[in-house]
Protein backbone atom coordinates (compact mmCIF):
# COMPACT_ATOMS: atom_id res chain seq x y z
CA UNK A 1 0.00 0.00 0.00
CA UNK A 2 1.58 3.22 -1.28
CA UNK A 3 2.75 5.57 1.96
CA UNK A 4 0.50 8.48 2.85
CA UNK A 5 1.94 12.03 2.30
CA UNK A 6 1.18 15.02 4.05
CA UNK A 7 -2.55 15.90 4.39
CA UNK A 8 -4.38 18.61 6.21
CA UNK A 9 -7.51 20.05 6.14
CA UNK A 10 -7.93 24.10 6.10
CA UNK A 11 -9.90 23.69 9.13
CA UNK A 12 -7.04 21.63 11.15
CA UNK A 13 -4.61 24.32 10.31
CA UNK A 14 -6.92 27.21 11.22
CA UNK A 15 -7.08 25.05 14.64
CA UNK A 16 -3.26 24.39 14.54
CA UNK A 17 -2.10 28.23 14.47
CA UNK A 18 -4.88 30.13 15.99
CA UNK A 19 -5.73 32.15 12.72
CA UNK A 20 -8.80 32.78 11.26
CA UNK A 21 -10.27 31.75 8.05
CA UNK A 22 -10.87 34.87 5.23
CA UNK A 23 -11.43 32.57 2.70
CA UNK A 24 -11.63 29.43 0.87
CA UNK A 25 -13.84 25.78 2.29
CA UNK A 26 -12.76 24.52 5.49
CA UNK A 27 -12.51 21.15 4.39
CA UNK A 28 -10.14 21.93 1.24
CA UNK A 29 -6.84 19.99 1.87
CA UNK A 30 -3.48 21.25 1.68
CA UNK A 31 -0.77 18.42 0.40
CA UNK A 32 2.18 20.03 1.54
CA UNK A 33 4.01 23.22 2.69
CA UNK A 34 6.10 25.38 0.83
CA UNK A 35 8.15 28.78 2.45
CA UNK A 36 9.65 29.41 -1.09
CA UNK A 37 7.01 30.44 -4.29
CA UNK A 38 9.22 29.17 -6.73
CA UNK A 39 8.46 25.63 -5.17
CA UNK A 40 5.17 26.09 -4.16
CA UNK A 41 3.35 23.31 -6.24
CA UNK A 42 -0.25 22.33 -6.64
CA UNK A 43 -1.98 21.49 -3.22
CA UNK A 44 0.47 23.73 -1.32
CA UNK A 45 -0.28 25.74 1.49
CA UNK A 46 2.12 28.70 0.96
CA UNK A 47 3.57 30.15 4.15
CA UNK A 48 5.32 33.81 3.53
CA UNK A 49 7.91 34.67 5.79
CA UNK A 50 9.55 37.95 6.06
CA UNK A 51 13.32 38.02 6.26
CA UNK A 52 16.03 41.10 6.52
CA UNK A 53 16.10 41.83 2.76
CA UNK A 54 12.48 40.27 1.64
CA UNK A 55 8.88 39.88 2.55
CA UNK A 56 7.33 36.39 1.42
CA UNK A 57 4.08 38.41 1.28
CA UNK A 58 5.55 40.10 -1.90
CA UNK A 59 5.29 36.37 -3.78
CA UNK A 60 1.77 35.19 -2.66
CA UNK A 61 0.11 35.81 -5.69
CA UNK A 62 3.46 33.65 -7.72
CA UNK A 63 2.94 31.07 -5.39
CA UNK A 64 -1.03 30.84 -6.21
CA UNK A 65 0.07 30.77 -10.21
CA UNK A 66 2.34 28.05 -9.00
CA UNK A 67 -0.64 26.09 -7.82
CA UNK A 68 -0.85 26.83 -4.47
CA UNK A 69 -3.92 25.66 -2.46
CA UNK A 70 -4.25 28.37 -0.31
CA UNK A 71 -1.43 30.53 2.28
CA UNK A 72 -0.93 31.94 5.58
CA UNK A 73 -1.18 36.05 5.53
CA UNK A 74 0.11 38.22 8.50
CA UNK A 75 -1.98 40.40 10.64
CA UNK A 76 -1.48 43.83 8.71
CA UNK A 77 -1.09 42.47 5.14
CA UNK A 78 -4.38 40.67 4.07
CA UNK A 79 -4.66 43.31 1.07
CA UNK A 80 -1.59 41.86 -0.64
CA UNK A 81 -4.40 38.48 -0.75
CA UNK A 82 -6.58 40.45 -2.64
CA UNK A 83 -5.48 39.60 -6.35
CA UNK A 84 -6.06 36.10 -5.69
CA UNK A 85 -9.27 34.12 -7.03
CA UNK A 86 -11.94 33.29 -4.51
CA UNK A 87 -11.12 29.35 -4.61
CA UNK A 88 -7.65 29.66 -2.97
CA UNK A 89 -7.82 29.65 0.84
CA UNK A 90 -6.73 32.34 3.00
CA UNK A 91 -5.84 32.12 6.75
CA UNK A 92 -4.97 35.30 8.49
CA UNK A 93 -2.52 34.45 11.41
CA UNK A 94 -0.48 36.69 14.25
CA UNK A 95 3.22 35.59 12.99
CA UNK A 96 3.58 33.53 10.06
CA UNK A 97 6.91 31.95 11.40
CA UNK A 98 5.52 31.10 15.01
CA UNK A 99 2.12 29.60 12.64
CA UNK A 100 5.07 27.68 10.55
CA UNK A 101 6.24 26.10 14.05
CA UNK A 102 2.63 25.60 15.33
CA UNK A 103 1.70 23.23 12.00
CA UNK A 104 4.68 21.49 12.15
CA UNK A 105 3.59 20.59 15.81
CA UNK A 106 0.48 19.95 15.35
CA UNK A 107 1.94 17.04 12.75
CA UNK A 108 4.70 16.05 14.48
CA UNK A 109 1.83 14.93 17.31
CA UNK A 110 -0.16 12.98 14.85
CA UNK A 111 3.15 10.30 15.03
CA UNK A 112 4.14 8.23 17.74
CA UNK A 113 7.77 8.43 16.86
CA UNK A 114 10.49 8.81 19.66
CA UNK A 115 12.30 12.19 19.15
CA UNK A 116 16.21 12.98 19.95
CA UNK A 117 17.19 16.48 19.66
CA UNK A 118 20.99 17.83 19.92
CA UNK A 119 22.09 21.19 19.94
CA UNK A 120 25.65 22.27 21.28
CA UNK A 121 28.56 25.88 20.29
CA UNK A 122 29.91 23.09 18.17
CA UNK A 123 29.94 19.15 16.85
CA UNK A 124 26.10 18.76 16.55
CA UNK A 125 25.53 18.36 12.80
CA UNK A 126 28.49 15.74 13.32
CA UNK A 127 26.99 13.64 16.67
CA UNK A 128 23.81 14.47 14.72
CA UNK A 129 24.78 12.21 11.25
CA UNK A 130 26.69 9.79 13.35
CA UNK A 131 23.72 9.00 15.61
CA UNK A 132 21.69 8.88 12.11
CA UNK A 133 24.70 6.09 11.03
CA UNK A 134 24.28 4.05 13.80
CA UNK A 135 20.04 4.20 14.34
CA UNK A 136 19.62 3.89 10.64
CA UNK A 137 20.83 0.38 10.51
CA UNK A 138 18.09 -0.64 12.27
CA UNK A 139 15.62 2.10 12.09
CA UNK A 140 13.92 4.28 9.13
CA UNK A 141 15.23 7.50 10.68
CA UNK A 142 14.07 11.73 9.49
CA UNK A 143 16.86 14.05 10.39
CA UNK A 144 17.29 16.86 9.60
CA UNK A 145 19.53 17.84 6.30
CA UNK A 146 21.87 20.54 5.55
CA UNK A 147 21.54 23.57 8.01
CA UNK A 148 17.50 22.99 8.55
CA UNK A 149 17.63 23.23 12.15
CA UNK A 150 16.47 26.65 12.74
CA UNK A 151 13.01 28.23 13.53
CA UNK A 152 12.26 27.22 9.52
CA UNK A 153 13.98 24.46 8.60
CA UNK A 154 13.54 22.25 11.73
CA UNK A 155 9.26 22.86 11.06
CA UNK A 156 10.29 21.63 7.54
CA UNK A 157 11.93 18.89 8.45
CA UNK A 158 9.06 17.70 10.63
CA UNK A 159 6.37 18.49 7.96
CA UNK A 160 8.85 15.59 6.25
CA UNK A 161 7.60 12.87 8.64
CA UNK A 162 6.05 9.90 7.31
CA UNK A 163 4.17 6.89 8.87
CA UNK A 164 7.20 4.42 7.83
CA UNK A 165 10.09 6.68 10.16
CA UNK A 166 10.28 4.83 13.50
CA UNK A 167 12.93 7.29 15.02
CA UNK A 168 13.59 11.18 14.25
CA UNK A 169 17.38 12.69 15.02
CA UNK A 170 16.93 16.57 14.71
CA UNK A 171 19.61 18.70 15.32
CA UNK A 172 18.95 22.55 16.69
CA UNK A 173 20.70 25.93 16.19
CA UNK A 174 20.17 29.05 17.63
CA UNK A 175 21.87 32.82 17.50
CA UNK A 176 19.51 34.30 20.05
CA UNK A 177 17.53 33.78 23.27
CA UNK A 178 14.46 31.77 22.91
CA UNK A 179 14.96 29.81 19.86
CA UNK A 180 15.66 26.45 21.81
CA UNK A 181 13.11 26.65 23.94
CA UNK A 182 10.65 26.80 20.79
CA UNK A 183 12.15 24.42 19.20
CA UNK A 184 12.05 22.21 21.74
CA UNK A 185 8.60 22.79 22.17
CA UNK A 186 7.76 22.53 18.35
CA UNK A 187 9.91 18.62 18.33
CA UNK A 188 8.70 17.32 21.39
CA UNK A 189 11.54 15.57 21.79
CA UNK A 190 12.09 12.71 24.37
CA UNK A 191 15.64 12.82 24.49
CA UNK A 192 17.84 15.74 24.51
CA UNK A 193 21.85 16.16 24.18
CA UNK A 194 24.02 19.18 24.13
CA UNK A 195 27.32 18.69 22.69
CA UNK A 196 29.22 21.66 24.55
CA UNK A 197 28.90 24.93 25.75
CA UNK A 198 31.28 27.47 23.88
CA UNK A 199 30.96 31.14 22.49
CA UNK A 200 29.54 29.88 18.79
CA UNK A 201 27.07 33.21 18.10
CA UNK A 202 28.48 35.85 20.65
CA UNK A 203 27.17 38.68 19.18
CA UNK A 204 23.55 37.47 19.50
CA UNK A 205 23.73 36.26 22.99
CA UNK A 206 26.45 38.57 24.35
CA UNK A 207 28.62 36.56 26.92
CA UNK A 208 28.99 32.61 27.57
CA UNK A 209 27.39 32.35 30.61
CA UNK A 210 23.78 33.43 27.92
CA UNK A 211 24.71 30.93 25.49
CA UNK A 212 24.98 28.53 28.67
CA UNK A 213 21.18 29.11 29.66
CA UNK A 214 19.94 28.82 25.79
CA UNK A 215 21.60 25.38 25.26
CA UNK A 216 20.26 24.18 28.75
CA UNK A 217 16.16 25.04 28.08
CA UNK A 218 16.77 22.18 25.86
CA UNK A 219 16.43 20.19 29.18
CA UNK A 220 14.15 22.61 30.64
CA UNK A 221 11.26 21.94 27.97
CA UNK A 222 11.42 18.48 27.52
CA UNK A 223 8.90 16.63 28.68
CA UNK A 224 8.80 15.11 32.25
CA UNK A 225 9.66 11.77 31.62
CA UNK A 226 12.41 13.52 28.68
CA UNK A 227 16.28 11.98 29.26
CA UNK A 228 19.28 14.37 29.78
CA UNK A 229 22.78 12.84 27.51
CA UNK A 230 25.70 14.61 29.29
CA UNK A 231 28.86 15.25 27.87
CA UNK A 232 30.63 14.81 31.00
CA UNK A 233 33.90 16.20 29.90
CA UNK A 234 32.71 19.55 29.53
CA UNK A 235 32.29 21.00 33.16
CA UNK A 236 29.58 23.49 32.55
CA UNK A 237 27.40 20.29 31.38
CA UNK A 238 29.27 18.34 33.78
CA UNK A 239 28.08 20.71 37.07
CA UNK A 240 23.96 20.25 35.31
CA UNK A 241 24.04 16.09 35.95
CA UNK A 242 20.87 15.60 38.33
CA UNK A 243 19.72 19.36 38.50
CA UNK A 244 17.68 19.92 35.74
CA UNK A 245 16.19 16.03 34.47
CA UNK A 246 15.19 13.27 36.49
CA UNK A 247 16.60 10.85 34.35
CA UNK A 248 20.19 11.28 32.65
CA UNK A 249 23.20 9.20 30.43
CA UNK A 250 26.45 10.34 30.40
CA UNK A 251 29.64 10.13 27.84
CA UNK A 252 33.20 10.87 27.41
CA UNK A 253 36.35 10.11 28.21
CA UNK A 254 36.10 10.14 31.85
CA UNK A 255 36.26 6.79 33.97
CA UNK A 256 32.69 7.71 35.22
CA UNK A 257 30.85 8.05 32.07
CA UNK A 258 28.34 5.42 31.42
CA UNK A 259 29.51 5.43 27.61
CA UNK A 260 33.57 6.11 27.67
CA UNK A 261 36.40 6.01 25.16
CA UNK A 262 39.66 4.13 26.22
CA UNK A 263 42.74 3.78 24.22
CA UNK A 264 42.51 6.11 21.89
CA UNK A 265 44.84 6.21 19.13
CA UNK A 266 44.61 8.83 16.46
CA UNK A 267 45.53 7.37 13.08
CA UNK A 268 45.96 9.73 9.63
CA UNK A 269 42.50 10.13 8.47
CA UNK A 270 40.94 7.96 11.56
CA UNK A 271 40.85 6.84 15.45
CA UNK A 272 40.72 3.88 17.14
CA UNK A 273 39.24 3.31 20.46
CA UNK A 274 37.73 0.93 23.03
CA UNK A 275 34.25 2.25 23.39
CA UNK A 276 32.23 0.75 27.06
CA UNK A 277 28.65 0.62 27.28
CA UNK A 278 26.84 -1.04 30.12
CA UNK A 279 29.24 -3.58 30.94
CA UNK A 280 30.21 -4.31 27.15
CA UNK A 281 33.39 -3.24 25.58
CA UNK A 282 34.52 -3.37 21.74
CA UNK A 283 37.19 -2.23 19.70
CA UNK A 284 35.81 0.38 17.11
CA UNK A 285 37.70 2.37 14.37
CA UNK A 286 36.03 5.95 13.27
CA UNK A 287 36.78 7.12 10.08
CA UNK A 288 36.59 10.87 11.21
CA UNK A 289 40.11 12.81 12.39
CA UNK A 290 40.77 14.05 15.86
CA UNK A 291 39.57 13.26 19.28
CA UNK A 292 36.97 15.73 19.51
CA UNK A 293 35.54 13.40 16.74
CA UNK A 294 35.49 10.94 19.53
CA UNK A 295 33.66 12.65 21.55
CA UNK A 296 31.07 13.19 18.96
CA UNK A 297 31.13 9.78 18.51
CA UNK A 298 30.75 8.97 21.99
CA UNK A 299 27.36 11.71 21.89
CA UNK A 300 26.01 9.51 19.05
CA UNK A 301 26.44 6.05 20.52
CA UNK A 302 24.97 7.67 24.23
CA UNK A 303 22.07 8.67 22.32
CA UNK A 304 21.07 5.79 20.38
CA UNK A 305 21.96 3.84 23.38
CA UNK A 306 18.88 5.75 25.40
CA UNK A 307 16.58 4.69 21.94
CA UNK A 308 17.40 1.08 22.99
CA UNK A 309 19.95 0.29 20.08
CA UNK A 310 22.33 -2.19 20.85
CA UNK A 311 25.90 -1.85 21.18
CA UNK A 312 26.65 -4.25 18.60
CA UNK A 313 24.44 -1.63 16.03
CA UNK A 314 25.95 1.10 17.76
CA UNK A 315 29.59 -0.20 16.52
CA UNK A 316 28.90 -0.86 13.31
CA UNK A 317 27.14 2.50 13.02
CA UNK A 318 30.25 4.41 13.78
CA UNK A 319 32.55 2.20 11.69
CA UNK A 320 30.27 2.86 8.68
CA UNK A 321 30.09 6.97 9.52
CA UNK A 322 31.25 8.75 6.79
CA UNK A 323 32.50 12.58 7.12
CA UNK A 324 29.81 15.15 6.26
CA UNK A 325 31.54 17.58 3.04
CA UNK A 326 33.32 19.94 4.63
CA UNK A 327 33.28 18.90 7.99
CA UNK A 328 36.79 17.38 9.25
CA UNK A 329 36.80 16.05 5.55
CA UNK A 330 40.41 14.14 4.94
CA UNK A 331 42.08 15.09 1.30
CA UNK A 332 44.89 13.38 -0.15
CA UNK A 333 46.54 15.76 -2.83
CA UNK A 334 48.80 14.12 -5.72
CA UNK A 335 51.94 15.47 -4.21
CA UNK A 336 50.99 13.35 -1.02
CA UNK A 337 50.39 15.50 1.29
CA UNK A 338 46.63 15.94 3.04
CA UNK A 339 44.03 18.69 3.11
CA UNK A 340 41.48 18.72 6.33
CA UNK A 341 38.43 20.41 5.14
CA UNK A 342 36.86 21.91 7.53
CA UNK A 343 35.57 24.66 5.80
CA UNK A 344 31.31 24.62 6.91
CA UNK A 345 31.85 27.13 9.84
CA UNK A 346 33.95 28.27 12.70
CA UNK A 347 33.52 28.90 16.02
CA UNK A 348 36.40 29.85 18.45
CA UNK A 349 36.06 25.62 20.63
CA UNK A 350 35.96 23.98 17.05
CA UNK A 351 39.04 25.95 15.59
CA UNK A 352 40.78 24.80 18.25
CA UNK A 353 39.69 21.28 18.04
CA UNK A 354 40.57 21.43 14.48
CA UNK A 355 44.00 22.87 14.92
CA UNK A 356 44.85 20.26 16.91
CA UNK A 357 44.01 17.68 14.94
CA UNK A 358 46.20 19.31 12.35
CA UNK A 359 49.03 18.83 14.43
CA UNK A 360 48.26 15.22 16.19
CA UNK A 361 47.79 14.06 12.10
CA UNK A 362 51.70 15.24 10.99
CA UNK A 363 54.13 12.85 11.82
CA UNK A 364 58.08 12.57 11.61
CA UNK A 365 58.31 16.00 11.53
CA UNK A 366 55.92 16.89 8.73
CA UNK A 367 55.30 20.69 7.97
CA UNK A 368 51.48 21.88 8.92
CA UNK A 369 49.81 24.83 7.85
CA UNK A 370 47.09 26.57 8.44
CA UNK A 371 44.70 28.72 6.54
CA UNK A 372 42.09 30.92 8.74
CA UNK A 373 39.45 32.72 7.53
CA UNK A 374 37.17 34.48 9.85
CA UNK A 375 35.18 33.18 13.23
CA UNK A 376 31.64 35.38 12.82
CA UNK A 377 29.17 36.51 14.71
CA UNK A 378 31.55 37.07 17.80
CA UNK A 379 30.43 40.48 18.61
CA UNK A 380 32.65 42.38 20.80
CA UNK A 381 34.86 39.63 21.60
CA UNK A 382 36.05 38.89 17.90
CA UNK A 383 39.16 40.77 18.13
CA UNK A 384 40.17 39.18 20.82
CA UNK A 385 38.98 35.63 20.52
CA UNK A 386 40.77 35.74 17.07
CA UNK A 387 44.49 36.61 18.82
CA UNK A 388 43.57 34.06 21.03
CA UNK A 389 43.41 31.52 18.37
CA UNK A 390 46.39 32.65 16.53
CA UNK A 391 48.35 32.27 19.86
CA UNK A 392 46.95 28.62 20.56
CA UNK A 393 48.38 27.93 16.94
CA UNK A 394 51.33 28.86 17.70
CA UNK A 395 51.62 27.11 20.68
CA UNK A 396 50.14 23.93 18.93
CA UNK A 397 52.89 24.03 16.78
CA UNK A 398 51.26 24.85 13.39
CA UNK A 399 54.24 25.77 11.00
CA UNK A 400 53.19 28.55 8.87
CA UNK A 401 49.42 29.94 8.59
CA UNK A 402 47.38 32.08 6.11
CA UNK A 403 44.90 34.40 7.19
CA UNK A 404 42.12 35.91 5.37
CA UNK A 405 39.26 38.51 6.48
CA UNK A 406 38.71 41.20 8.72
CA UNK A 407 40.58 39.72 12.04
CA UNK A 408 43.65 38.83 10.33
CA UNK A 409 45.52 41.80 11.37
CA UNK A 410 44.31 40.45 15.22
CA UNK A 411 44.88 36.69 14.27
CA UNK A 412 48.28 37.36 12.41
CA UNK A 413 48.99 39.03 15.80
CA UNK A 414 48.47 36.64 17.86
CA UNK A 415 50.55 33.90 15.97
CA UNK A 416 53.69 36.60 16.51
CA UNK A 417 52.93 36.74 19.79
CA UNK A 418 53.53 32.91 20.36
CA UNK A 419 56.62 32.50 19.10
CA UNK A 420 55.46 32.09 15.10
CA UNK A 421 57.97 33.98 12.65
CA UNK A 422 56.50 37.20 10.83
CA UNK A 423 57.61 35.21 7.30
CA UNK A 424 55.11 32.61 8.32
CA UNK A 425 52.37 34.44 8.77
CA UNK A 426 51.35 35.39 5.64
CA UNK A 427 47.61 37.72 4.74
CA UNK A 428 46.34 36.27 1.43
CA UNK A 429 43.00 36.80 -0.15
CA UNK A 430 43.13 34.72 -3.39
CA UNK A 431 42.07 31.32 -3.24
CA UNK A 432 44.18 30.65 -5.93
CA UNK A 433 47.12 32.36 -4.74
CA UNK A 434 47.25 30.71 -1.59
CA UNK A 435 46.99 27.39 -3.27
CA UNK A 436 49.90 27.86 -5.51
CA UNK A 437 52.17 29.11 -2.63
CA UNK A 438 51.13 25.64 -0.41
CA UNK A 439 51.56 23.74 -3.73
CA UNK A 440 55.22 25.41 -4.00
CA UNK A 441 55.97 25.04 0.06
CA UNK A 442 54.29 20.73 0.56
CA UNK A 443 55.61 17.96 0.46
CA UNK A 444 55.12 14.28 1.56
CA UNK A 445 53.31 13.71 4.53
CA UNK A 446 52.39 17.83 4.62
CA UNK A 447 49.17 18.21 6.62
CA UNK A 448 46.98 21.85 5.53
CA UNK A 449 44.05 22.80 7.55
CA UNK A 450 41.11 24.84 6.15
CA UNK A 451 39.38 26.50 8.79
CA UNK A 452 36.68 29.74 8.58
CA UNK A 453 32.85 30.78 9.26
CA UNK A 454 30.58 29.88 6.51
CA UNK A 455 30.42 33.29 4.98
CA UNK A 456 33.49 33.18 4.35
CA UNK A 457 33.50 30.43 1.74
CA UNK A 458 36.81 29.10 2.59
CA UNK A 459 35.51 25.90 0.28
CA UNK A 460 36.56 27.45 -2.50
CA UNK A 461 40.36 27.27 -0.97
CA UNK A 462 39.91 23.31 -0.27
CA UNK A 463 38.89 23.24 -4.10
CA UNK A 464 41.86 25.40 -5.12
CA UNK A 465 44.48 22.96 -3.71
CA UNK A 466 42.46 20.13 -5.04
CA UNK A 467 42.60 21.91 -8.58
CA UNK A 468 46.19 23.16 -8.13
CA UNK A 469 47.47 20.00 -6.68
CA UNK A 470 45.45 17.45 -7.95
CA UNK A 471 43.50 14.65 -5.65
CA UNK A 472 44.66 10.96 -5.37
CA UNK A 473 41.38 10.15 -2.95
CA UNK A 474 39.23 11.61 -0.58
CA UNK A 475 40.30 9.60 2.52
CA UNK A 476 37.41 9.96 4.44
Amino acid sequence: MAEKGFCLTVRETVDATGGSLLRGAPGAVFTGVSTDSRKAGPGDLFIPLAGERFDGHDFIVDAVRGGAAGFLTGRGSEAKSQACGPETAVICVEDTLHALGEIARSWRNRFDVPVAALTGSSGKTTTKEMAASIAGLRRDVLRNEGNFNNLVGLPLTILGMRDRHETAILEMGTNRRGEIARLTEIASPVIGLITNIGSAHLEGFGNVETVAEEKRDLFNHMGEEGIAVINMDDPVLASWIGRYRKSYFTYGFSGEAMVRAEDVRMEAAAARFTIRISGFSAEVRLNAAGRHNVSNALGAAALCWCMGIEPDAICEGIAGFRPVQGRMEIIALRNGSFVINDSYNANPESVRAALATLTESAANGAATTAVLGDMLELGAESERLHREIGLFASKAGVKRIYVRGDFSPALAAGAIEGGMQEKDVIRLDSPRRIAEEIGRRSRRGDWVLVKGSRRMRMEEISQALADVIGITEKSA
